[in-house]
């Protein structure tokens, strides 16, 4: 049965979260979205999994309708290993700070949608985001409960005096990190 998905309005990466969930669901699926960057960024969802895609724009809207190609249509990220992700900041990227907090947030929405994630290593001032108060600790949380270790470094949160405000994963030390960074199959370095 054919799944449809209305994505107009919701900021990225909800369109593509939503599509591939649908993609999980049902071999053909509609996404009605409302931007050229929503289009661009389901479509090559859709393109990695082998799908194919007809974009139809009626109603200021675009109505992209994906099909599976093939019945072997599947994440390209299955069966490639774990992945480490190690958080430096509690920005994402360098400029503007408002910037870099939207975009850390909007990643680890992303990530929470990712199943080959194994652990998530923050250091230096990226120990703040597993720390009270911050915006993005239910992405951790859940991140967590999804069996990725949450790994904060120790000697950072002393540096910040904030070891007392740790409210998800444990502290770990610089060979720990060095261990998991080194044997993950991929590590991702933010």
């Amino acid at each position: 049965m054919k799944k449809i998905i209305d994505a107009r309005g919701l900021p990225c990466p909800q369109p593509v979260v939503l599509t591939k969930k649908g993609l999980e669901e049902s071999d053909q699926v509609t996404t009605i979205v409302d931007n050229g960057v929503a289009v661009e960024n389901v479509t090559k969802l859709a393109k990695s999994k082998g799908c194919t895609v007809q974009v139809e724009e009626k109603d200021e809207a675009y109505y992209l309708h994906i099909s599976k190609s093939c019945t072997a249509c599947q994440s390209v990220s299955e069966n490639q290993g774990s992945v480490a992700v190690l958080i430096t900041s509690s920005l994402f990227g360098k400029g503007d700070q408002e910037l870099g907090k939207t975009l850390m947030k909007s990643f680890l929405y992303a990530l929470n949608q990712v199943e080959n994630v194994s652990h998530l290593v923050f250091m230096n001032s990226g120990v703040f985001l597993t720390t009270e108060g911050s915006e993005v600790l239910d992405l951790i949380k859940a991140e967590e409960e999804n069996g990725v270790e949450v790994l904060s470094c120790g000697t950072c949160l002393d540096f910040y005096e904030i070891k007392d405000k740790l409210a998800v994963g444990k502290v770990t030390n610089m060979y720990t990190a060095v261990e998991v960074v080194t044997s993950a199959a991929k590590t991702i370095t933010l």
